[in-house]
């Protein structure tokens, strides 16, 4: 069972930059896909960025490239979003996730509180 703990997150200034961590348990992490998704107050969860098992594929939203970066460790089991550029709209819930056995993000972290302030 893969559990998913996000660390990182907190309070920065409009363009500063944060650094998001997502630790797996399990041995298995190395096979999946993982993705980063944020939800901002009153809006639906978006995706904001993924990565393919061994990281030669990344996908980000057009909201946030350029400024944001997807990496994985797969020998630390973890995933990182680096945040460069932040804005106040940044603000949200993010989640990391893991799409297991090709069904889908179907595994989610508890999430973590980013806010920008201008």
């Amino acid at each position: 069972q893969v559990q998913l703990v996000e660390s990182g997150g907190g309070l920065a200034l409009a363009g500063a930059s944060l650094r998001l961590a997502c630790a797996a348990s399990g041995r298995t992490f190395a096979r999946y896909p993982m993705g980063w998704f944020r939800q901002a107050p009153g809006k639906e969860r978006e995706l904001v960025a993924s990565i393919t098992w061994n990281g030669a594929i990344t996908y980000s939203s057009d909201s946030v490239k350029e400024r944001f970066t997807i990496s994985r460790e797969n020998v630390k089991n973890t995933v990182y979003l680096q945040m460069d550029s932040l804005k106040p709209e940044d603000t949200a819930v993010y989640y990391c996730a893991a799409d297991i056995n090709g069904l889908g993000w179907n595994r989610w972290g508890q999430g973590t509180q980013v806010t920008v302030s201008s």
